[in-house]
């Protein structure tokens, strides 16, 4: 991630520290999210998919939404198009434990793809 990303989401974070849980994950949050994981992280999305939606053919992948129950993606799975929902296992609290889950998840699904 560039420093200029880095320092954007961190500020990110920080002003969503003070927001109630309903704008927490607003469409903004959802999009700038999705957008950074996309263009930043997109073979930790395929693994979101492939570890966590059920879909372990997923050749690519794109988050569409993420929300403080899971994340919406679509994967392609045999030259098809397929939508995905990961739930999380736990109800999260905000974008900064958003950031932190991914990174856990991704973790996990690396482990298990060894």
């Amino acid at each position: 991630m560039s420093c200029q990303l880095r320092s954007q989401y961190n500020r990110s974070i920080l002003h969503l520290r003070n927001l109630p849980m309903s704008e927490q994950f607003s469409t903004e949050i959802s999009d700038r999210i999705c957008t950074h994981m996309n263009e930043d992280h997109a073979s930790a999305v395929v693994l979101y998919a492939q570890a966590f939606g059920g879909k372990p053919e997923a050749t690519e992948a794109q988050m569409l939404a993420i929300d403080a129950n899971g994340m919406d993606l679509t994967a392609k799975v045999n030259d098809e198009t397929v939508p995905v929902r990961v739930n999380f296992d736990r109800t999260l609290k905000d974008a900064e434990d958003a950031h932190h889950t991914l990174i856990d998840m991704v973790k996990q699904a690396r482990k298990v793809a060894k």
